[in-house]
């Protein structure tokens, strides 16, 4: 028989559904109400925030790097009250601009929907950005709202760009600080899954003190990338290691391969690799002029195959995108 708490949480939930009125059509992302229930310091730029709340057990995650958008309070520090259903988008635009909650864009770290927790890890820059400076001073029980997929919906949400094709034999990870989650739980799935293959990862970070011990398979060369110690721009260490450390990722002999630039002060660089059969795969994330450049070098001086392929921006230095 359950507990009695565990019956308390089930009825409260039924309560939920019915006062907000959700209809059996269950959509792809709802609007999760969240709370800080504590901080795990990771290193000296980045720390674990571990959220509770009884709706997580609605929760869904479909890979390592699925895509959460983070609400933050608004400019006159009320916080965000955005409606659950899929009606969010429309009442977040309807806000005047001093009460309309900054979006930013994260990842899960982990999900346990048992235990009502959901875990989102963050890179702290200082107090210039929102979403920095809200994570610097939370304190515990402090509030936020979360677009996460739905675990009622049947089909698939997207929001995750990890989706290795059939066949693969080599993968190479690249990415920032701001990658870090998603190649984590990367390389966790595959020690899991598939430890065989050979994987090489590049990790960029601000520190030496950054370098985390990460779970990986026996197969992966792992290798951190710490500015400080290697005197290096941001975005630097990784293009010189697509460059001349990466070694997994070869390319066919013919190079002549016409490749549009992409804007990426008016757009999001977005590419994403075919899931069709292929024995090598790459997945490179970081700053947009960065992956860029990565991108030109694989394409047009390796001759790699756009299809194999996933290049994200998930930023852009001096720009905040929603």
């Amino acid at each position: 028989m359950p507990s009695p708490a565990r019956m308390t949480q089930t009825l409260q939930q039924g309560l939920r559904r019915l006062i907000g009125g959700r209809t059996s059509a269950a959509t792809g992302y709802r609007v999760f109400d969240l709370a800080l229930s504590r901080r795990i310091s990771l290193s000296p730029s980045l720390t674990r925030l571990v959220f509770t709340g009884p709706d997580i057990a609605e929760m869904n995650t479909l890979a390592p790097d699925q895509r959460v958008k983070l609400f933050f309070p608004a400019a006159d520090g009320s916080l965000p009250r955005l409606p659950i259903d899929q009606h969010w988008k429309a009442a977040h635009s309807a806000l005047p601009p001093e009460r309309r909650p900054p979006m930013r864009t994260y990842t899960i770290r982990a999900l346990h929907r048992e235990a009502l927790e959901v875990e989102v890890d963050f890179v702290l820059h200082g107090v210039n950005g929102p979403a920095s400076a809200w994570a610097t001073h939370a304190q515990v029980g402090d509030c936020l709202q979360m677009v996460a997929p739905n675990l009622a919906y049947t089909g698939d949400p997207g929001g995750y760009e990890w989706k290795p094709p059939h066949g693969l034999r080599n993968v190479l990870l690249v990415g920032d600080e701001t990658a870090l989650p998603a190649i984590t739980g990367i390389l966790e799935q595959l020690a899991d899954q598939q430890p065989e293959l050979a994987v090489e990862a590049f990790i960029e970070v601000p520190l030496q003190a950054d370098c985390l011990p990460l779970r990986h398979s026996t197969a992966t060369r792992l290798h951190w990338l710490p500015r400080d110690m290697l005197q290096c721009e941001h975005g630097q260490a990784m293009q010189h290691a697509v460059r001349e450390l990466a070694t997994l990722a070869q390319g066919s002999a013919t190079i002549n391969v016409k490749l549009e630039d992409v804007d990426i002060e008016t757009r999001i660089l977005w590419e994403k690799a075919s899931t069709r059969r292929s024995a090598f795969h790459a997945w490179v994330a970081g700053e947009s002029a960065t992956v860029m450049d990565i991108r030109r070098h694989l394409i047009k001086e390796r001759g790699l195959p756009r299809e194999c392929l996933t290049l994200m921006g998930y930023w852009r230095a001096g720009r905040a995108f929603d």
